[in-house]
């Protein structure tokens, strides 16, 4: 790293000018290529996947995302001749725009269906030639539906394609989060120049990483949402490896070292401690892969890719701004005071000092009120629910949430989450095997209706794909949607299809996200086991310790048990989600256990990182485990509560995008950040540690001549002995 960072310091400008060019580069390469986002959702070797695949190959037009134009009127009915002209024409138009493979209008002798009992709310499906279609062909369809509006007749449309063309960007949540973060840096140093080096950084390691997800998406599935979790992540780390590296680089000014060796020294201690936290953070989210849906492996390879670039940029760009910066990085007082003073040792007493003393005095006492904390907020993950949310909770500005309420209004709730029961017929029996299924289901307890859909079939299909839409009388996600979509594969369904070679399945979106939330809950413990396993051997080589790695993975777990317990209470029990305008309570989306767990337990690794390098740096040179944690403690404190600050306000800022998911999100890693700057790192950690002794350094000698060294910082760095860790060494003999 010190080569590294000479190397910088001294070609700063060719370092800048190749970052400038870097990103210009990778800017005209996204824009001539353009991104193709995917949001399919397949899940092969579950009912709703079996259901898609057949689709796909017996009747295509249906394997495309579905969606409705509604209209409802004030007055009168929509079957009124004026209101069936003006549809009729609209409805004309949008089924000649590219990518819409079909309209069924409720205006056919077949479609009056899709008309509701008291005649004011109709609907016509919309359906796209394949899942995901391009986002200026949606737009365009919702600009022709929408133009037929008139005062008294109201016109909305909802389904997943809609959604995803009203996705807010996140250009908006990351400039309220860069803004806060500004806010944060300026308080803690003091000077715009040093507050601009960690946002220019994490905005070029950023900006680089966004721009290279626009490319991978030639190469492979990457969903919609991704470029929103990487930016939101890559913000978050990125600002904070900045900042440990600005921290300890003004330290070194401070200290009367020359902007070069102070550059040096930086990078050699902090910078070794970002890649070993930035590669915590990439193990936990390529940890991801081990679930094997596409879908996810579209959300972490973006997310740990940002992360890289944001890696690179602090250990590169950085160095090169120091030097282009030289003394500037400190304020005008500091350097004034450096100037009249000298050299300044480093301030150990100020709080985080007093804290420390404290905390070694009742180590016990404040272990006890931490691990008690933690168990209160975690409760509530007891009752976690995972599934998803509908458009109800969408914006009500949306058309989504507008068309939600109307068909809820006009057919019940349960019509915004439709079934289909796709057939695969094979001889006369099987037809008539489907004719009795398809009388039974009207009869089936949660069943409100049902519909055959017709079908045409795709060119060399070998067999006929029959199709019934049918509409629970609940919410898709009510439990009791679920309850209805185990009964219909579990028993109403087997009980028909017995003795025949008839296939049927259950899919749809409603099914294909109630099969997401089990198959992501049973691979649950192997992307546990591979995070837990690679972060352990990671910081085994690390501090040369066998007790810090296995408690930083029980107190990691216990912060992501809190995360959950505050996403329970706020989403699925309704306790915050009025505050931020995110509907009503309801179930935890089904693929957020995963990605939070991957994404905090990478977060929560950087604190301990930073913190526990504190420790072992006093270790190596007084085997004194006191001094150890008091100096962890007081070096490292004010530095992590700062980063989790920065953190928290970036990861709050995108919860007002509007999206349940990302708000989910946002929330989920805030509060985690919260708990693991104010409580975990600051209280349990070091008291833990404290009272564990000489314990936290030991290691098998045998294990560890076997084992390749991994210095965070090298012997010769160290920070100047206070007389407070002198008292404190000598405050209470070692347990």
């Amino acid at each position: 790293m010190s080569a590294l960072a000479r190397w910088c310091y001294r070609h700063r400008f060719v370092v800048v000018t190749a970052w400038v060019g870097a990103l210009i580069v990778l800017a005209m390469l996204s824009q001539a290529v353009k991104a193709t986002y995917d949001n399919t959702l397949t899940l092969p070797g579950t009912g709703s996947g079996s259901a898609q695949q057949l689709l796909l190959r017996s009747a295509p037009d249906l394997a495309g995302d579905s969606d409705q134009i509604v209209w409802q009127v004030s007055q009168g009915s929509v079957t009124d001749p004026s209101i069936e002209q003006r549809m009729s024409a609209m409805l004309a138009q949008v089924s000649n725009l590219p990518e819409v493979a079909s309209i069924a209008s409720p205006y056919t002798p077949s479609g009056n269906i899709q008309i509701s009992q008291d005649r004011r709310t109709a609907y016509a499906i919309l359906n796209f030639t394949k899942a995901s279609p391009d986002r200026d062909d949606i737009n365009r369809v919702i600009s022709t539906s929408t133009s037929s509006r008139e005062p008294g007749l109201a016109v909305e449309l909802g389904g997943e394609a809609i959604s995803s063309a009203e996705q807010t960007t996140a250009s908006s949540a990351s400039a309220i989060g860069l803004g806060a973060a500004a806010v944060i840096l300026l308080i803690v140093f003091g000077s715009v120049l040093a507050m601009a080096l960690p946002i220019v950084t994490a905005a070029a390691g950023v900006g680089s990483g966004l721009m290279l997800t626009a490319l991978l998406t030639h190469l492979m599935s990457v969903s919609g949402i991704a470029p929103i979790l990487a930016a939101l992540i890559g913000l978050g780390v990125g600002i904070d490896y900045a900042l440990f590296i600005v921290t300890r680089h003004r330290r070194g000014l401070q200290a009367g070292l020359d902007p070069e060796h102070a550059a040096v020294q930086a990078l050699s201690t902090s910078g070794r401690a970002v890649l070993v936290a930035g590669g915590t953070v990439c193990i936990g989210l390529l940890g991801l892969l081990t679930i094997g849906l596409g879908f996810v492996d579209g959300l972490a390879v973006p997310a740990a890719i940002t992360v890289v670039c944001t890696m690179i940029a602090a250990v590169t760009l950085t160095p090169a701004l120091f030097g282009v910066l030289g003394a500037r990085v400190l304020s005008r007082r500091q350097r004034r005071m450096l100037q009249d003073s000298g050299p300044s040792r480093a301030d150990n007493s100020g709080g985080w000092a007093r804290w420390a003393r404290f905390m070694v005095r009742f180590p016990a006492v404040l272990a006890c009120l931490g691990l008690a904390v933690m168990a209160i907020v975690s409760a509530p993950v007891l009752h976690l629910r995972l599934g998803t949310a509908d458009a109800s909770n969408d914006a009500p500005s949306s058309h989504t949430y507008q068309a939600y309420e109307m068909l809820a209004e006009g057919f019940g709730p349960g019509f915004n989450g439709p079934l289909l029961v796709v057939a695969q017929t094979r001889s006369a029996a099987d037809r008539a095997a489907l004719d009795r299924l398809d009388r039974a289901l009207i009869t089936v307890p949660g069943v409100a209706a049902a519909q055959t859909v017709p079908t045409e079939t795709g060119p060399g299909a070998e067999h006929v794909a029959e199709v019934i839409r049918v509409l629970p009388t609940t919410a898709p996600e009510a439990p009791a949607t679920s309850d209805l979509i185990a009964r219909l594969r579990n028993s109403v369904i087997p009980q028909y299809t017995q003795d025949t070679t008839l296939q049927v399945d259950v899919g749809g979106r409603t099914a294909t996200l109630n099969d997401f939330a089990a198959v992501t809950s049973a691979r649950l413990p192997w992307l546990m086991t591979t995070i837990v396993g690679f972060s352990f051997v990671l910081l085994v080589l690390a501090f040369r310790s066998l007790l810090i790695p296995a408690l930083t993975a029980a107190l990691n777990l216990l912060a992501a048990a809190a995360a959950f317990g505050v996403l329970t209470a706020f989403f699925q029990w309704g306790w915050g989600t009025g505050v931020i305008g995110l509907g009503a309570a309801s179930p935890i989306e089904g693929y957020l256990p995963e990605l939070v767990l991957a994404i905090l337990f990478g977060l929560s690794m950087d604190y301990q990182v930073f913190l526990v390098s504190g420790m072992a740096e006093e270790w190596s040179h007084s085997h004194d485990n006191a001094r150890a944690v008091v100096a962890g403690v007081t070096h490292t404190a004010r530095m992590i509560t700062a980063a989790a600050m920065i953190m928290i306000a970036v990861f709050i800022a995108f919860v007002y995008l509007g999206k349940r998911d990302i708000a989910e999100f946002g929330v989920g890693l805030a509060a985690a950040v919260a708990l693991d700057a104010f409580v975990l790192r600051p209280v349990l950690v070091p008291a833990l540690m404290y009272l564990c002794g000489r314990a936290n350094w030991w290691m098998p000698g045998w294990l560890d001549r076997r084992l390749p060294h991994l210095a965070i910082e090298p012997p010769s760095q160290r920070h100047p002995t206070s007389p407070i860790l002198e008292r404190a060494s000598q405050s209470r003999p070692f347990p």
